[in-house]
């Protein structure tokens, strides 16, 4: 009797286990399909490969810092959007998006998280800015 309980129990054990790895592996799957959708479209530009477009082209480049922030400095011909701001999207939603948007923040952590809005929002053609107005700086200085 006891015999027969405990490998019951095994079974059980060994279902549970079996269980949390078949979940553990879905959710690894729905998190890399769900980075992989939002990175899609949405790519890095370096400093120098941005300096050299806006020379040449009339660009959409956008500044998502704070107004203070951009009013101390900021990339010439960029338009400040603050991401910040409750209006983030419906100002961005009057860019045009046939094309390329060009985004950058002081070091990177708002403009990335702009693409992914700037994404969802319908545009294709999204460049972020490694290092943000930082790297731009110091490349500059």
């Amino acid at each position: 009797m006891f015999i027969t309980y405990y490998l019951f129990l095994l079974k059980q054990i060994h279902l549970i286990i079996m269980l949390n790895r078949v979940l553990l592996l879905i959710g690894f799957i729905a998190l890399v399909g769900c980075n992989s959708q939002q990175t899609e479209g949405i790519n890095t530009i370096t400093v120098n490969e941005l300096k050299s477009l806006i020379s040449k082209d009339d660009i959409q480049l956008i500044d998502v810092r704070t107004p203070k922030e951009f009013s101390s400095g900021h990339i010439n011909k960029a338009r400040n959007i603050n991401y910040f701001a409750d209006n983030f999207k419906s100002i961005a939603q009057d860019l045009d998006k046939d094309k390329p948007v060009y985004v950058y923040c002081r070091s990177g952590k708002r403009s990335s998280k702009s693409t992914i809005i700037l994404q969802e929002l319908g545009f294709t053609q999204i460049f972020d800015l490694q290092g943000g107005y930082l790297e731009w700086e110091r490349v500059h200085k």
